[in-house]
Order: structure tokens, then C-alpha cells, then sequence
């Protein structure tokens, strides 16, 4: 059995921030022992502070804990940040400037050339970016990507190690919950789809790149595929569709292709890591299938769904993809992130 250690949660009450509070109650191997968020909330015990905005009540250990400003002072060697990207960069490098391992939900360290963007069934060899980062500070940073990367990715990766790939073309449908709160308007969505967010297909276009490239000394080397996105906000609450096309290196058939993302599993399987899904992606077979309502919840919200591949008459392969974005796509993400890098004993 392991050790637990204390960890800490910065912007612990903004939507991502609620998740983790959540997904680290009773966690095996982490502790909270201290949560962080803005001036507005420093002070209050949390259950004053923050608009709890999830299904479950709010979890008893965190209830009557005094919110703490978000400053290196509390004893966590690891912390994870959940803070918006408008203050979390400078905040994130004066934790890791002070010693602790920042697993950041944020944008802003993101393409920094030590830093690893992470996700743990693609390319859990990165996490050595961490040595790298420790012999220039006393901690590291280690980020997971955009909430619509992490499940395109995830997708792409078995397809990449088998075929390998030359273009991509997707288009999302993302749910409110990735605008955070109070999010988007009611009268701009209801009856409505919002063809721009903000920043999203620059995200999309470059992270799969990074993720899916090779370590070369301090930094990463992008894969050299070519991503085509288009983002969109929709009326759902949650979960992220999106509709991938796909051009392989080596043509392979239909039922190899389903074969290789069905068969998946990678080191977060193999460690059976206390957040990792039994099956990181999940292939259906049935005609109108995944639909956010009915499957964003599969694996406890941190599994890919793929459905509806068939052939395409423009590139190879094109098929439907959906993940939680909220779970996988941030909290669960971030939080396996850290299981990893404790199960490599990368935390010491």
C-alpha cells in the first residue's frame, strides 16, 4: 500500500477546480491538505465559499476547510492547479520555483518547451521533461492539454502507432460546462450554435503535435501530421463531440482500423493507476451512437468513445469521437497526470 502524500488544489472552486475536490475524496494515494482560490474566497471555509455546481454533495473532508491564498506557504509537494489561464501562469511558476509539482489544468505552460504535455496512455515518456525542469528549479510543472485534444488524441494515438498519419480534419460540438461559469448567455445558445471559441483551434491544430511527437534532449519534437479544426460551443452540459476524418500512411482495412482502437490499453492500464479507465476508448458499433446524454459517463467520465467508423470518400477513415470534458477533460486528467508521475516516482 502506498504512502499518501498531501496535496493542494489552486481555484478549488471554480468548476475544475469543484472536480477535483470531488475525485480526490477518499483518493488512495493523495490527501488534501489545503485548498486555494482568489481573494474573494481566502478565508471562508469552502463550503461558504464556493457555488458547489456537481450532482454529489460537497465532500465532508473539504466542507469546513479555510480557503488559503494561492501562495507557495502550505506543505504540499504536490499541487494541482485548476486556475483560469488569466492568472495561472505566474502563480503555477512560483509553486514550481518553491519546490512542489504543479499537475496544471491551465493553458499557459502548455507549449513551454520543458514542460511535458501529458496524456498518460500517449506519452507517458515525456514525464522525463521533469528531470529537465528540476535542474533549472526546485519543482516542475507538468500540464494536460485542451479538453477537445485529450479525446481526439487519445483516438489518434493507437491509429498513429499502427498506420501512422498524414491529415486530420475535425470539427466539435462542445458542451456549456468547458465556458466554465457562468459560462455562455442563455439567449446567445438556446436555439443556437456559436461557430467560435475562443483560442480553441490553435489549441487543437498544435497540441496533438506535441503530444504525439518525440523527446529530443529538453523539448519535444512535433509529430508532422497535419490538423485541420473547427470548434463549436453547443446547448449540451456536458461532454465534447466531435467529428474526426482521417488520412493513414499505410491503408489498412476497416476492421484493423476498429481492431487497433478497441485493443488499446498503455501504461495507466498496465499500473492500474486509481483513475485510469479498464478501457481508454470504447468503440460502439451502433448507428446513432456516442451521444453526449447517454455515454459521457462510461468509464466514470474518463474514457474516449468512438463510434460510427466507416469509410471516407475525401481521406481514409472518418468517425465520431466523445469524451467527458470536465472529467477526462480536465479534473480526471490532471489528476491521473499525478497518479503517474507518483507511480514513476517522479514526485521524490
Amino acid at each position: 500500500m502506498k504512502q499518501k502524500i498531501s496535496v493542494a488544489v489552486l481555484g478549488a472552486t471554480g468548476l475544475v477546480g469543484q472536480r477535483l475536490v470531488q475525485m480526490l475524496d477518499a483518493h488512495p494515494w493523495f490527501e488534501v491538505r489545503a485548498l486555494a482560490a482568489s481573494d474573494n474566497s481566502v478565508g471562508k471555509r469552502y463550503a461558504d465559499a464556493v457555488k458547489w455546481h456537481l450532482g454529489s454533495d460537497i465532500p465532508a473532508y473539504a466542507r469546513a476547510m479555510i480557503v488559503q491564498p494561492c501562495e507557495p506557504t502550505f506543505d504540499a509537494p504536490l499541487v494541482f492547479s485548476a486556475l483560469p489561464s488569466d492568472v495561472a501562469g505566474e502563480i503555477e511558476t512560483r509553486f514550481a520555483d518553491a519546490g512542489a509539482v504543479v499537475s496544471s489544468n491551465a493553458s499557459n505552460h502548455r507549449m513551454d518547451a520543458d514542460v511535458p504535455l501529458v496524456i498518460p496512455e500517449v506519452n507517458a515518456d515525456h514525464l522525463e521533461l521533469v528531470r529537465a525542469q528540476r535542474a533549472k528549479r526546485k519543482g516542475a510543472i507538468i500540464c494536460n492539454p485542451n479538453c477537445s485534444t485529450i479525446h481526439l488524441t487519445l483516438a489518434l494515438k493507437p491509429l498513429a502507432d499502427a498506420f501512422g498519419l498524414r491529415r486530420v480534419v475535425v470539427t466539435t460540438m462542445q458542451a456549456l460546462s468547458g465556458a466554465g461559469y457562468p459560462g455562455v448567455a442563455s439567449l446567445d445558445i438556446l436555439d443556437n450554435v456559436i461557430p467560435f471559441i475562443g483560442g480553441e483551434e490553435k489549441k487543437l491544430e498544435s497540441e496533438p503535435l506535441k503530444i504525439l511527437g518525440k523527446i529530443q534532449g529538453e523539448s519535444t519534437a512535433n509529430a508532422e501530421f497535419k490538423i485541420s479544426a473547427a470548434c463549436n460551443r453547443v446547448a449540451t452540459s456536458d461532454g465534447h463531440l466531435e467529428t474526426a476524418s482521417v488520412e493513414l500512411i499505410e491503408k489498412a482495412s476497416l476492421d484493423t482500423v476498429r481492431r487497433a482502437l478497441a485493443e488499446f490499453r498503455a501504461e495507466p492500464q498496465a499500473l492500474q493507476l486509481p483513475t485510469a479507465p479498464a478501457h481508454p476508448i470504447i468503440v460502439r458499433d451502433e448507428a446513432d451512437r456516442p451521444q453526449p446524454r447517454l455515454d459521457r459517463d462510461a468509464e466514470r467520465g474518463m474514457a474516449t468513445i468512438v463510434g460510427r467508423l466507416r469509410a471516407c470518400s475525401v481521406l481514409d477513415y472518418k468517425f465520431v469521437l466523445l469524451g467527458h470534458n470536465t472529467i477526462r477533460g480536465a479534473a480526471g486528467g490532471t489528476l491521473l497526470n499525478a497518479e503517474l508521475l507518483y507511480a514513476k516516482e517522479l514526485l521524490k
